[in-house]
């Protein structure tokens, strides 16, 4: 059976058939591993299935880097499947392949399939046998901004989302990939001025899609701070609002 060490991914077919047989991923089970999420993220992720959102990869990254807790998820990216372990208080992930390699199409619908417990420590743990190998661990910070950017979710993270302002950190600068164009633009003023979503996306060359996808990014690479209580905070919903009755005829 293969597991962590083959470079080769899993096709959707396969994956299923194991899931089938086993009960299970499918993936390499070490000794000692744990059997459970932590409670926790556990009522993270049952909340977002409950809300039909147990498959969308933002929401549920969003909670495993809220809690600082890692965590395999099996990823649907067209017919394959991707197993990337997330370690966010290293800053790391661990996949058989580079996700930056995952072409944009299939980026556009990735999907969660599975969460389970890690089936591999970071590196420098002290349980040094359950470590993979050096060059299947990958920086985070930019699969993060890939995901957001490209990703299928195209609305702000439930977590951010409401009557807020938003100013991006200088920190968040560390390993993010260079941002040009509009959202490069867009980027520069989010570091000298605390705003709403609604006046984001009605900046120059801006939308609610470009708005979400970019304090996404900087949310989930801890660069974005969120006050709710300033003079420039606002609910999304008054744009979603306004948006809907643009061009209907006044009375």
């Amino acid at each position: 059976m293969r597991d962590f060490e083959d470079s080769t991914l899993w096709r959707i077919s396969a994956f299923e058939r194991i899931r089938a047989e086993t009960g299970g991923s499918g993936f390499m089970r070490l000794e000692g591993r744990p059997t459970l999420l932590p409670t926790t993220l556990q009522a993270d992720l049952q909340r977002l299935e409950e809300q039909r959102a147990g498959d969308d990869v933002l929401e549920v990254v969003a909670a495993c880097i809220r809690h600082r807790e890692p965590a395999l998820l099996c990823l649907q990216h067209e017919q394959l499947v991707w197993p990337v372990t997330l370690f966010p208080a290293e800053g790391l992930y661990h996949s058989p392949r580079d996700m930056s390699q995952a072409s944009r199409d299939g980026m556009a619908g990735l999907k969660v399939i599975t969460t389970e417990p890690p089936g591999v420590r970071p590196p420098g743990h002290w349980m040094y046998e359950r470590i993979g190998s050096a060059d299947q661990y990958h920086p985070l910070v930019p699969w993060l901004w890939a995901v957001s950017l490209h990703g299928p979710r195209k609305t702000l993270l439930t977590e951010i989302g409401g009557t807020a302002a938003y100013r991006a950190l200088s920190r968040s600068t560390e390993g993010r990939p260079v941002i040009t164009g509009v959202l490069g633009s867009a980027l520069e003023r989010l570091h000298r001025e605390s705003v709403s979503y609604r006046d984001i996306a009605r900046w120059p060359g801006m939308n609610p899609e470009r708005a979400a996808r970019l304090l996404n990014a900087l949310y989930l690479s801890a660069g974005l701070m969120v006050t709710r209580a300033n003079a420039a905070a606002k609910s999304e919903r008054s744009l979603m609002g306004g948006l809907f009755n643009l061009g209907k005829p006044k009375r």
